[in-house]
């Protein structure tokens, strides 16, 4: 009967150890306002940071407001390639989609679907003029061209001492005139720099 109890106990003991030692991630949710610098690397705060101040440099560059005074229109931006030069993993489309959204809500300009996103359209509207009403099928060949093109990149430079390193961001871009290649507009945002010192190292 002892070593039935005993037994039962160790069991429990057992049992309480690694509950206790669950391997389970803790989440807690936060407002995605939060500032959060777990890695020292690239971060969604960065993105806002960096795309707010570009975004309000190409809204007020006069060559974008001058467009539509002698156009009498709003000029037709479509968005090309937005390089990651730098040393790690950046999804640059999360930058050029925040950029793209913010100045097209700012009526101050349109956009065209980019170079993937026509294909699909293309296809949808070949097949249309098979298979859909004459009265219903988009017409072929009636796209909208657009005036500029947004580009850009983003660069870093690193410096390391021992457990020590910093980190600063260089974020690059422009609009460019499709017809003549001149550059409407050009930004730069270099205010992200980051200090990173690993747990082992000393001050």
């Amino acid at each position: 009967m002892k070593r039935l109890v005993a037994i039962s106990m160790a069991a429990l003991c057992a049992f309480a150890l690694l509950s206790g030692c669950s391997s389970a991630p803790e989440v807690k949710r936060v407002d995605s306002s939060t500032t959060t610098d777990l890695s020292g690397y690239w971060n969604d705060t960065d993105v806002r940071i960096v795309c707010d101040s570009l975004i309000k440099e190409c809204l007020d560059s006069p060559r974008v407001a001058q467009f539509q005074q002698k156009k009498g229109k709003l000029p037709v931006v479509i968005v090309g390639s937005f390089k990651n030069d730098s040393d790690e993993h950046i999804d640059t489309s999360i930058i050029t989609n925040k950029m793209e959204t913010a100045i097209l809500n700012s009526g101050k300009a349109d956009f065209v679907a980019s170079k993937t996103e026509r294909t699909d359209l293309r296809d949808e509207r070949q097949e249309q003029q098979a298979f859909a009403s004459e009265d219903t099928a988009k017409a072929l060949a009636n796209e909208t061209g657009a005036d500029y093109m947004l580009l850009g990149s983003v660069k870093t430079i690193v410096d390391k001492a021992g457990g020590k390193s910093t980190r600063t961001y260089f974020v690059y871009a422009q609009l460019v005139e499709i017809e003549s290649n001149k550059f409407i507009w050009k930004g730069e945002n270099s205010s992200i720099k980051k200090f990173i010192k690993t747990p082992s190292s000393k001050f």
